[in-house]
């Protein structure tokens, strides 16, 4: 979606500063003059702006939720096309591996660097290896929201291995994982073997064994996985849990309040991606919660900020600061922020 301006070389997902101005306008009115837009070609050729039928001296924009919609068929596209590559990579690796007979030993450990794991019997029984294998320390990151009891049964007895050796453990989770009885029974059971935190969203499944072998999906219905053992690798991993667990909130600590009245957690979390223009199924899915649950909240959002539409409660999202965004112009001089009200909600403060 790259304009074709030579002095706007860019697409619809990063506007320059004065497009940027300029397309606001046009949303928060409803139209602007077409000498506004001469400035900025990059509008009309990124289909940001069109010609208002009734006055062509005039024109409208494009809705933003039509503007999140193609970059995110877009961004769909090359995330599909780039699974498909590192796939295709993967098998050739694997393949090229086993070509040559008898190998080097130094040679026959970095083929073993990569293993594709292909059904779930394969994956339980490389799984299975790991934990006896296991000495000191197991991390996982387990994304999506209230685990099945299935689940959990389904890992109990690796846990209760790894217990029995003195193995610690640490899991990351979503916020949603807080509400399900499975999770807290089966945390209750594993006593203080277990720590375990929560994010509004976590990286997709991880499981590391002694920062020496990790397990990732390479298939969104996880039937197919990857089994890493190559040191770089392996300590990246291990990289990201960290921050991500420095980030996370403790499952015993209450998450902490957004500092506005009628706005939960989770709708603050849904605010955020939705001002970064992603649709209700991808913000669901990031969270952890099913569609019909994300839109429920959406519709709270809207009414407690006072939106009568989709376009309307992006700019309310901007005007409270709930899009991440610092809002100098609000607040005072003094230490105490500024009192903000709620569009539409004049008994609702933002402090």
């Amino acid at each position: 979606m790259a304009g074709h301006g030579t002095e706007h070389p860019h697409g619809a997902d990063r506007l320059c500063e004065a497009g940027d101005r300029v397309y606001s306008r046009a949303v928060r009115r409803g139209r602007v003059p077409r000498e506004d837009a001469e400035p900025v070609p990059c509008l009309l050729e990124l289909a940001l702006l069109h010609p208002d039928p009734d006055d062509m001296a005039w024109l409208v924009p494009a809705a933003p939720q039509e503007v999140m919609t193609r970059l995110l068929r877009g961004l769909y596209d090359e995330v599909s096309a780039s699974q498909r590559r590192v796939g295709s990579a993967v098998a050739a690796f694997e393949w090229y591996a086993g070509l040559g007979g008898p190998r080097p030993q130094a040679a026959a450990a970095e083929g073993s660097a990569i293993r594709v794991l292909d059904g779930l019997s394969r994956i339980q029984a490389a799984m299975d290896e790991a934990t006896e294998a296991c000495t000191t320390e197991v991390l996982t990151v387990q994304p999506g929201g209230i685990r099945p009891e299935h689940e959990l049964t389904e890992g109990l007895h690796r846990a209760l291995a790894l217990r029995g050796r003195g193995v610690r453990m640490r899991d990351l989770y979503t916020h949603v994982a807080r509400h399900g009885q499975g999770l807290l029974n089966y945390l209750e059971l594993m006593g203080g073997t277990v720590q375990a935190r929560t994010l509004d969203e976590v990286i997709d499944r991880l499981i590391l064994f002694d920062r020496t072998v990790a397990f990732i999906p390479a298939n969104a219905d996880r039937t197919l996985a990857l089994e890493l053992r190559h040191p770089a690798l392996v300590e990246y991993l291990g990289t990201v849990f960290e921050r991500l667990w420095r980030l996370a909130i403790p499952l015993t600590a209450p998450l902490p309040d957004t500092g506005i009245e009628g706005i939960s957690h989770r709708e603050q979390s849904i605010a955020a991606l939705l001002a970064e223009g992603h649709q209700d199924a991808v913000i669901a899915e990031r969270l952890g919660i099913s569609v019909r649950t994300c839109r429920a909240h959406i519709a709270r959002l809207s009414e407690t900020l006072g939106a009568a539409s989709r376009t309307q409660l992006g700019v309310r999202i901007a005007q409270v600061g709930l899009d991440g965004t610092p809002r100098h112009a609000e607040l005072g001089s003094g230490p105490e922020p500024a009192s903000l009200t709620l569009p539409a909600q004049e008994s609702r403060n933002v402090r």
